[in-house]
């Protein structure tokens, strides 16, 4: 079986995840398959009715995988849409699709899909240019958490504790780009500093830990940005808010971000090329391994384990 992970740097430069793409590397390795990491950027689209079986990589003509794993997350750009988009059209299997990407890379979006399913979600407003600040403080009361529309790993996110904080933060998004949205969310007091995130592979959970700030006064809690984890275990109702939005999605591999409240949980955010380091690190589970015994049950293929 061959596969192929769409990332933005070719596995010889590769830095951000260069845990994951390693372990990912490893564990084709031991299970027969043959796995190749190319950034998008190496392709040629080309369109050609007759010819359903090959693509063009760096100028030459190659015999297209078994699967592709886009891992460019919300850093897809309109070309790698293309791309997986194309590969799909010529009968690829894509973990995840190009729909699906597209979906979840867009914050605003999520959140209205989830608050048409009754969801429990934060109060979300999308703000433009100018702001509105009166209408903000009609509907939101400070601490409020601001959010650039596309972001990852933590970034884009900030905390405005007061109104003079809020409007420096708005001038700074506006000063890089007066055409920017970004949107505008509830500070929930209960999750300060800590959040859960919820790993599931075919639509049910595989893993679940708690990630919390590695400052007591820092209210981010991703890993990459140093929190610290622990396993947490999983109850009734995350396991139905992770599952039920791996399916509303179609997601087959997710990162369910959810925030402690006072009566449970509610969604955060939704990641469709989820960073597996922390959770591997906290709980006993093999994510790469866990995602390549997934694809070969979607492609019927059991010939090497």
């Amino acid at each position: 079986m061959e596969g192929w992970i769409l990332y933005r740097k070719p596995d010889t430069h590769i830095s951000a995840d260069i845990y994951e793409m390693d372990r990912f590397k490893a564990a084709a390795r031991e299970m027969g398959i043959d796995l190749r990491i190319i950034p998008p950027e190496d392709f040629e689209i080309t369109v050609f009715p007759d010819d359903r079986k090959r693509v063009i990589i760096n100028g030459e003509v190659t015999p297209i995988p078994d699967f592709i794993i886009p891992r460019m997350g919300a850093g897809t750009t309109y070309f790698a849409l293309a791309v997986i988009r194309q590969l799909e059209k010529l009968g690829v299997y894509a973990l995840n699709g190009s729909v699906t990407v597209e979906s979840v890379k867009d914050k605003l979006y999520t959140q209205q899909i989830l608050a048409q399913e009754n969801i429990p979600m934060p109060q979300t407003m999308m703000a433009k240019f100018p702001v509105d600040i009166n209408l903000v403080m009609q509907h939101f009361s400070f601490p409020v958490v601001i959010k650039t529309l596309y972001g990852a790993q933590g970034k884009g996110v900030f905390l405005a504790k007061d109104e003079d904080e809020f409007q420096k933060y708005v001038d700074l998004v506006f000063a890089m780009n007066n055409e920017a949205s970004f949107i505008i969310q509830e500070m929930i007091s209960e999750s300060f500093g800590r959040d859960l995130r919820v790993f599931t592979v075919g639509g049910r959970v595989v893993a679940c830990m708690e990630r919390s700030s590695a400052d007591p006064d820092g209210f981010k809690a991703n890993f990459s940005q140093g929190g610290k984890v622990r396993a947490f275990p999983v109850d009734e109702e995350i396991e139905w808010l992770a599952t039920t939005i791996s399916r509303l999605f179609d997601l087959d591999v997710a990162g369910v971000d959810l925030l402690f409240d006072k009566t449970g949980y509610k969604v955060c955010e939704v990641n469709s090329s989820p960073g597996f380091r922390g959770i591997e690190s906290a709980c006993p589970v093999r994510i790469p391994e866990e995602i390549f015994h997934y694809i070969r049950v979607r492609l019927g293929n059991f010939s090497r384990a």
